[in-house]
């Protein structure tokens, strides 16, 4: 991304029930009469399938592709059915969103966010997730045109997403620590403003942890808001950088060593209670943070066996060698990776 260019969605919409409104929101924007939902088998009959129904209403041309994996090939698919008049809406969760994101940036056109889950702040940021053969790549999109939140929707989720989304939120704290390393040891690109917005972001779940419950529209949209203001940090610095340190590089270590991993929200978590530790900082504070929303803190909660963790942080640092955080070059021995995860009570 250049960073002398700051992307932002020209109209946001967050409330119960503005899945109904689609069709109204994309006559406001002037957009083309061709729109192209993509989603998923599920969340079809979660949000897609209203939004279509808006946009007939306002007979809007609609078709729809239904996508399973955040892949390339996915994102080819998508492409085939894109033309210059073609808007693309993104229904879903991250797999949906990363893949309409992607694909309508390939072909130059408008892109629309609808997710229908909370559960991480790429709802907004122009950079897309997608997974080649080996692992999960960060790819330089588009950040929407348009934003529609249906916090309605994402308040009937399963509380584990947004439990997710706010443990992904609280990370943010670790990543702008690495952020201002890198910038003192070698360097890089800083903006205050972006991580400024990025920590206000974090305290925005951290301050409010009471007011976060299962089944409540408000909660959602708390979620939602605070998801779109990390997001727009990520916008003005150009890069990932205020919401992606070493506690996302723990992630993605346990997604290539693990054929099944758990939500990338509740692995940023943990990854940011041991980045804490390492910086000597109050690391007690993001697990009791954590476990107050009820993400969670350890291995067994996760999901996984502790020599995954183990073996991640001591890997962690393999992962976009580019990015320098706490970890260093050289990464951490296997001896005080499990010293860390042991008196973090991780294991």
């Amino acid at each position: 991304m250049d960073p002398r260019i700051i992307q932002m969605p020209r109209e946001v919409h967050i409330g119960p029930g503005v899945v109904h409104e689609t069709g109204e929101i994309c006559d406001g924007l002037r957009l083309n009469n061709k729109i192209l939902i993509v989603t998923g088998p599920k969340t079809y009959d979660i949000g897609a399938k209203f939004a279509i129904d808006s946009l007939n209403n306002k007979d809007y041309n609609v078709d729809v592709v239904k996508v399973k994996k955040a892949s390339f090939d996915s994102v080819s698919e998508v492409e085939d059915l894109i033309d210059k008049n073609t808007t693309v809406i993104g229904v879903g969760g991250g797999t949906v969103i990363d893949v309409a994101k992607l694909s309508s940036s390939n072909k130059g056109v408008y892109f629309i966010s609808m997710p229908t889950t909370a559960s991480h702040d790429g709802i907004v940021s122009p950079l897309a997730s997608i997974k080649d053969s080996t692992n999960n790549t960060s790819q330089k999109a588009q950040a929407p045109i348009a934003v529609i939140g249906d916090s309605e929707i994402i308040s009937k989720s399963p509380f584990r997403l947004l439990a997710a989304g706010c443990a992904d939120l609280i990370s943010n704290f670790t990543a702008v620590k690495d952020w201002k390393l890198a910038k003192r040891l070698k360097n890089i690109a800083y903006s205050e403003s972006a991580a400024s917005l990025s920590i206000m972001s974090a305290k925005m779940i951290t301050n409010n942890i009471e007011s976060i419950k299962p089944n409540l529209e408000a909660s959602a949209r708390i979620v939602l808001k605070t998801l779109f203001s990390s997001s727009m940090a990520i916008s003005i610095a150009g890069s990932s950088r205020p919401a992606s340190g070493s506690e996302h590089k723990f992630s993605h270590a346990l997604d290539l060593i693990l054929d099944k991993p758990a939500l990338h929200g509740e692995q940023c978590g943990i990854g940011s209670i041991l980045m804490m530790k390492v910086y000597g900082d109050n690391w007690k504070c993001i697990r009791d943070n954590l476990k107050s929303i009820g993400a969670p803190t350890t291995a067994k909660e996760l999901g996984i066996d502790d020599e995954y963790i183990i073996e991640a942080l001591t890997k962690a640092h393999t992962i976009r060698p580019d990015r320098y955080t706490i970890l260093g070059e050289n990464g951490i021995s296997e001896d005080a990776a499990y010293e860390l995860a042991t008196s973090t009570g991780v294991i």
